[in-house]
């Protein structure tokens, strides 16, 4: 079975095939990005994380203090259902899912989607964790994971992929989260975490079992 790198490098290749100059402008983008270090504002081992009571893809108000209750909660922010590296992760994290809750664990992922728009009814049936809806992605600028989408990238939305990312989102379509991913333990204490402004990358379930695996 391929590892998530894997299959997200598989992603990139495609995309060079397919559009190779559109894929030369995000990597300057993303070096751009992280040559001015954003991201370098995400919340750092050791450091407690906010408090966030976000709806889920039913309505329901979920809370973070509430799971925390119950044990630790590996917290991933993803950039929505539209995302095909975002949906590479999540299938990942679905297939893990049985080993994260056997370490007293929960999993939520975050994206700024309406409740209503960011899985099908389909998706939803199909995982098995929570599934939370962050809009205008503020609980990401807390956590210190948010995106200024670069305006060449908003165009290729609109245009090409015929996403508007404000009717998705139902707010502001120019802010989104830095696929992030962090493991709280009980206190809200982040213990691990992988932020990366590269949205083409994603922390390993792997990596996350094993810091789980250090909690007990």
């Amino acid at each position: 079975m391929q590892s998530l790198q894997q299959q997200t490098e598989a992603k990139i290749a495609e995309g060079r095939q397919k559009n190779p100059a559109f894929m030369q402008k995000i990597d300057e983008i993303i070096a751009q990005s992280k040559s001015f270090q954003q991201g370098k504002d995400a919340i750092k081992l050791g450091q407690n994380v906010p408090n966030f009571s976000l709806p889920n893809a039913n309505g329901q108000t979920i809370s973070l203090a509430n799971l925390l209750h119950k044990g630790p909660v590996v917290v991933t922010f993803y950039r929505g259902s539209w995302c095909p590296y975002c949906n590479l992760q999540l299938r990942a994290l679905q297939a893990r899912l049985s080993d994260i809750n056997a370490l007293g664990a929960q999993l939520v992922a975050i994206s700024p989607q309406i409740p209503d728009g960011s899985m099908t009814q389909d998706e939803i049936s199909n995982m098995d964790f929570e599934v939370l809806s962050d809009q205008d992605a503020k609980v990401a600028v807390q956590f210190g994971v948010a995106w200024q989408v670069p305006a060449f990238l908003s165009e290729h939305m609109r245009v090409d992929r015929k996403l508007d990312l404000n009717a998705i989102n139902n707010g502001n379509g120019a802010i989104l989260p830095i696929p992030a991913t962090f493991v709280v333990d009980r206190d809200g204490v982040v213990v691990w975490r992988f932020v990366d402004v590269d949205y083409r990358t994603r922390s390993e379930p792997n990596d996350i079992i094993n810091a789980l695996k250090a909690l007990s």
